[in-house]
């Protein structure tokens, strides 16, 4: 595995988040990643939780100390989660990092699992992913999102979000940056390889959690200039105008070729990122689509 690679099979493929109470969603994270790459090749980052959601979930758990607020804050995030990949590289043929909310899928008929896609493509270096951020559209979708329940039974639609289209997936020593928006290398976006990202899934859920980031924000002056320094009623007030009359009927079914994947990503400041438009930005301007029916039954 990694440094001195594997024998043949797919890809030995480690996936790391970091989580603060992240309540129910953080079991649903692990059972789907333990899916394509095993329980044991995961490992989550407790960021000071008090609601007891990292016990007890089979996987490898580190409770960090706290870290520092304000601007401070996601250069030292970045250099922790950079650290531990470059580590996990030396065993490991891939490293993924996602946020917990965020949740790699491919088309189950191609490539039955992340590691199947990896082994396909040839074993790229590093790759991107095809970001649709899940939109709840109540009018449509009346039920709240049961998270026991497979989520695309419950939630059909979606904003393709190109700030989304992160480098998730790497087996070479290149830093994140941004917020994990960027990286220190070179990547194309994978159009066989989705991030279904759940923020926006579910309207109460957007609720509590806007009013739990922004209590965070206060307390400590992380992301004050994103969306997590909006005060939840706000949040909730550009949702509620997205999606008022929204005719379902007309929303067409998401298509990768249409997305100009090639000229996406760019080179600014040393890095490698997608042009930057905030998700509350993006949720706004972005036009709904329909999630692709192929994908079905993966989240």
């Amino acid at each position: 595995m990694g440094a001195a690679g594997t024998t043949g099979g797919r890809p030995e493929v480690a996936v790391i988040t970091m989580a603060r109470d992240e309540g129910e969603l953080l079991p649903v994270w692990v059972s789907h990643y333990a899916k394509h790459v095993g329980i044991d090749n995961l490992i989550v980052l407790d960021d000071s939780s008090v609601d007891g959601s990292t016990d007890d979930l089979g996987c490898t758990v580190h409770r960090v100390p706290p870290l520092k607020g304000g601007l401070d804050f996601e250069p030292v995030r970045m250099r922790l989660m950079n650290g531990i990949a470059n580590g996990l590289l030396a065993v490991y043929d891939y490293v993924v990092f996602v946020d917990v909310d965020e949740f790699l899928v491919t088309d189950p008929a191609v490539h039955p699992t992340l590691p199947d896609l990896l082994e396909d493509r040839g074993r790229p270096e590093t790759l991107g992913v095809m970001g649709l951020n899940v939109v709840h559209v109540p009018g449509a979708e009346p039920t709240p999102l049961d998270l026991g329940r497979p989520v695309l039974e419950q939630r059909s639609f979606a904003k393709f979000t190109p700030l989304m289209c992160k480098p998730s997936v790497k087996r070479i020593n290149a830093g994140w940056a941004i917020s994990s928006h960027a990286l220190k290398a070179p990547y194309t976006i994978d159009p066989e390889l989705f991030m279904l990202h759940l923020k926006f899934a579910d309207r109460d859920r957007l609720a509590e959690v806007a009013r739990l980031r922004n209590e965070v924000s206060k307390a400590d002056g992380r992301a004050e200039d994103a969306s997590w320094g909006k005060e939840a009623d706000q949040v909730l007030a550009i949702f509620d105008e997205v999606v008022a009359d929204v005719d379902v009927d007309s929303i067409p079914e998401f298509d990768p070729a249409e997305a100009n994947l090639e000229e996406m990503v760019i080179f600014h400041n040393g890095r490698h990122r997608t042009p930057k438009q905030g998700q509350i930005a993006a949720l706004r301007r972005q036009p709904f689509t329909r999630i692709p029916r192929r994908l079905a039954g993966t989240l």
